[in-house]
């Protein structure tokens, strides 16, 4: 189940996350203090618009191509498959993006406390991140427009991630990291059944 990762597909996201890092500062101006101010948020902003352009490929080419039927066959549950999607999709997202994060806070001249509050977010919010956009895909698999379906789903329901992962970039105490971690687990923890059952599902 990696086909998403073929063809240069695993970049886009990287590459987008990126050209969004370069287009901001034209946008606000070269005042750096208020790049400073925004950076990060526009940075959470990316990373979540980022997360979203893998989801039509995470599960619909396996399912077109009878590759979940075949996992079936062989005695492997729908919610093993997806557990197991979900740790390979974190592996292919997440650690480039977090790698990502650092020229582009050079280029939006965040400090190094701002740089490291946005990574332990990171750290901490894409497990969340990668789960919702898997549960999305599994949800919208097979579906006309699923694309533009995707955004509709996995959007509003990414609010928390993104204000939690916002919030901490200004939270001394780590609260709003505390959050950000509680929401990503509840994520994690929901998404291999309820993925599990939307394949099921789709199958009838």
């Amino acid at each position: 189940m990696t086909q998403h990762y073929t063809g240069g597909a695993a970049l886009l996201p990287i590459l987008f996350f990126l050209l969004v890092a370069t287009l901001f500062p034209f946008a606000i101006g070269p005042d750096g203090t208020l790049l400073a101010r925004t950076g990060g948020g526009a940075l959470w902003m990316a990373g979540l618009l980022a997360a979203l352009l893998p989801v039509d490929r995470l599960i619909e080419p396996d399912r077109a191509a009878g590759v979940l039927d075949q996992y079936a066959v062989r005695g492997i549950s729908a919610e093993l498959a997806v557990a197991s999607k979900l740790l390979a999709h974190w592996l292919g997202f997440a650690p480039p993006l977090m790698i990502a994060v650092l020229p582009a806070a050079a280029l939006l001249k965040l400090d190094a406390i701002s740089v490291t509050r946005i990574e332990a977010g990171l750290l901490l919010g894409t497990p969340g991140l990668a789960a919702l956009g898997l549960l999305t895909a599994a949800l919208t698999a097979g579906l006309r427009g699923a694309s533009a379906l995707a955004g509709l789903v996995m959007l509003p329901l990414a609010i928390p991630l993104l204000i939690f992962g916002a919030g901490a970039l200004g939270d001394t105490g780590g609260g709003a990291l505390k959050l950000l971690a509680a929401t990503s687990l509840l994520l994690i923890a929901i998404t291999p059944f309820a993925g599990g059952a939307a394949l099921r599902a789709g199958k009838d």
